[in-house]
């Protein structure tokens, strides 16, 4: 069975790439190709096609603006160059992402996961997992990379969130994930009901808190479940601090 393939790429080249590449894989039937973003949505919509190469930054509507338009929901690879919040907005929503220039290894390893997706539940909700990450409610989910796939992580699990440079370390069921993005931008979609950051690199899920001591005078010192300790900064102490209150 072909898996019907749609090209959305303003960028001459990266669309000739797309279109060899393509061209080379025998499963995969290239039904049309779209050129900016508004004909992306014409296109994906009344031809709905199996899986999507979209770029995030097209002229008229963006990669990301189209999945929030269209109503078919395909599988969707993102391609992109350097737009930090697009990568973040990945993590969140899509199959997989290509780093322009991307070569046809890098090519194949996307086209794998789409293919065990695909095989595995018969299309991906790309449009609703992307208005989830676009929306301006608390997130519930996350999907994190484990090991040659990528699979959906409910918040719910989460024990903390540690900042490393430019990445996010999630502590979840014994196991860490990284995700590429910054601590900063995933804080601001967390549900305040269940998740401090306690400090500067630090966010922590109070549902897995077993104890809070005093480190000093002005800090705190917040014990998790699994043992973890992490020292709080005087706000993020001030914080918890808050929370210890009767009727917080």
């Amino acid at each position: 069975m072909s898996i019907r393939t749609l090209i959305a790429e303003d960028e001459p080249l990266a669309l000739r790439k797309l279109r060899d590449l393509i061209a080379e894989e025998e499963d995969l039937e290239l039904i049309g190709e779209a050129r900016d973003g508004g004909e992306a949505v014409e296109l994906i919509d009344r031809l709905e096609p199996d899986l999507v190469f979209l770029d995030v930054n097209m002229p008229t509507v963006s990669g990301l603006q189209t999945l929030e338009r269209i109503e078919h929901k395909p599988a969707v690879v993102f391609t992109t160059a350097y737009d930090q919040y697009a990568l973040a907005a990945f993590e969140l929503a899509a199959v997989d992402y290509l780093l322009k220039p991307f070569g046809q290894e890098r090519f194949r390893d996307a086209l794998a996961r789409v293919r065990r997706l695909l095989a595995m539940t018969g299309g991906v909700p790309a449009l609703e997992r992307a208005g989830e990450a676009l929306s301006q409610r608390p997130i519930t989910r996350l999907f994190v990379r484990d090991r040659d796939a990528i699979r959906p992580l409910p918040l719910s699990a989460v024990e903390r969130l540690e900042a490393r440079d430019d990445y996010v370390a999630v502590h979840a069921q014994g196991r860490m994930f990284l995700l590429s993005l910054a601590l900063q931008k995933l804080e601001a979609r967390l549900d305040p009901e269940h998740f401090v950051r306690v400090h500067r690199s630090h966010i922590v899920n109070i549902d897995f808190i077993s104890a809070i001591h005093a480190h000093d005078a002005s800090r705190m010192i917040v014990e998790m479940s699994d043992g973890t300790r992490v020292v709080a900064s005087r706000s993020g102490s001030q914080r918890l601090r808050q929370l210890a209150q009767p009727g917080a």
